[in-house]
Protein backbone atom coordinates (compact mmCIF):
# COMPACT_ATOMS: atom_id res chain seq x y z
CA UNK A 1 0.00 0.00 0.00
CA UNK A 2 0.94 3.24 -0.98
CA UNK A 3 1.25 5.87 1.87
CA UNK A 4 2.48 9.02 0.49
CA UNK A 5 -0.78 10.17 -0.63
CA UNK A 6 -2.61 9.51 2.88
CA UNK A 7 -3.30 12.27 5.45
CA UNK A 8 -1.43 11.63 8.83
CA UNK A 9 -3.77 12.27 11.87
CA UNK A 10 -3.44 15.59 13.70
CA UNK A 11 -2.73 14.98 17.77
CA UNK A 12 -6.72 15.56 18.58
CA UNK A 13 -7.65 12.86 16.08
CA UNK A 14 -5.42 10.52 18.24
CA UNK A 15 -8.61 9.09 20.38
CA UNK A 16 -10.92 5.97 20.64
CA UNK A 17 -13.35 7.22 17.94
CA UNK A 18 -11.16 7.47 15.45
CA UNK A 19 -9.36 4.57 16.30
CA UNK A 20 -11.13 1.52 16.78
CA UNK A 21 -10.74 -0.93 14.41
CA UNK A 22 -7.93 0.82 12.41
CA UNK A 23 -5.56 -1.82 10.72
CA UNK A 24 -1.53 -1.21 11.96
CA UNK A 25 1.02 -2.39 9.25
CA UNK A 26 4.58 -3.39 9.72
CA UNK A 27 7.42 -1.54 7.88
CA UNK A 28 7.50 -4.36 5.57
CA UNK A 29 3.21 -3.61 4.51
CA UNK A 30 2.11 -6.51 6.57
CA UNK A 31 -1.01 -6.48 8.39
CA UNK A 32 0.23 -6.92 12.40
CA UNK A 33 -3.23 -6.77 13.70
CA UNK A 34 -6.27 -4.10 14.13
CA UNK A 35 -7.07 -1.61 16.90
CA UNK A 36 -9.46 -2.84 19.80
CA UNK A 37 -9.40 -0.34 22.15
CA UNK A 38 -7.50 2.84 23.65
CA UNK A 39 -5.93 3.57 26.96
CA UNK A 40 -5.41 7.29 27.61
CA UNK A 41 -5.25 10.56 25.40
CA UNK A 42 -2.38 12.43 24.11
CA UNK A 43 1.02 11.82 23.90
CA UNK A 44 0.83 8.70 26.85
CA UNK A 45 -2.01 6.97 24.57
CA UNK A 46 -1.67 3.39 24.64
CA UNK A 47 -3.05 1.47 21.39
CA UNK A 48 -4.01 -2.17 22.37
CA UNK A 49 -3.86 -4.37 18.98
CA UNK A 50 -4.99 -7.32 18.48
CA UNK A 51 -2.16 -9.62 17.16
CA UNK A 52 -2.07 -13.51 15.98
CA UNK A 53 -5.46 -15.38 14.95
CA UNK A 54 -7.41 -15.90 12.55
CA UNK A 55 -10.53 -13.91 11.41
CA UNK A 56 -10.46 -12.46 14.91
CA UNK A 57 -10.41 -15.85 16.94
CA UNK A 58 -7.18 -16.66 19.09
CA UNK A 59 -5.94 -13.45 18.64
CA UNK A 60 -4.38 -11.81 21.71
CA UNK A 61 -4.18 -7.99 22.65
CA UNK A 62 -0.91 -6.07 23.10
CA UNK A 63 -0.70 -2.43 24.06
CA UNK A 64 1.69 -0.05 21.91
CA UNK A 65 1.94 2.97 22.63
CA UNK A 66 0.56 5.88 20.15
CA UNK A 67 3.72 7.47 19.18
CA UNK A 68 5.67 4.17 18.13
CA UNK A 69 2.56 4.63 15.32
CA UNK A 70 2.10 6.52 12.68
CA UNK A 71 -1.86 6.75 12.37
CA UNK A 72 -3.08 8.14 8.83
CA UNK A 73 -6.70 8.58 6.40
CA UNK A 74 -6.63 6.95 3.41
CA UNK A 75 -8.70 8.38 0.58
CA UNK A 76 -11.44 6.42 1.28
CA UNK A 77 -11.66 8.35 4.92
CA UNK A 78 -10.48 4.64 6.76
CA UNK A 79 -7.43 5.06 9.43
CA UNK A 80 -5.00 3.22 9.50
CA UNK A 81 -1.21 3.09 11.03
CA UNK A 82 2.49 2.21 9.69
CA UNK A 83 5.39 1.21 12.62
CA UNK A 84 8.77 0.19 12.18
CA UNK A 85 7.97 -2.97 14.07
CA UNK A 86 7.82 -6.10 12.72
CA UNK A 87 4.98 -8.73 13.11
CA UNK A 88 6.89 -10.82 14.70
CA UNK A 89 8.07 -8.20 17.70
CA UNK A 90 4.64 -7.20 18.21
CA UNK A 91 3.48 -10.90 18.69
CA UNK A 92 6.56 -11.19 20.99
CA UNK A 93 5.14 -8.48 23.18
CA UNK A 94 3.52 -9.66 26.52
CA UNK A 95 -0.18 -9.86 26.62
CA UNK A 96 -1.73 -6.57 27.72
CA UNK A 97 -4.85 -7.26 30.69
CA UNK A 98 -6.80 -4.70 31.94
Amino acid sequence: MDHAMHTPLEAAEINESNLIDAVIYGPFDEKIGTVSHVHGMGPTTQVIVDVGGFLGIGARPVALDANQLNFMRAEDGSVHAVTTWTKDEVKALPEHHH
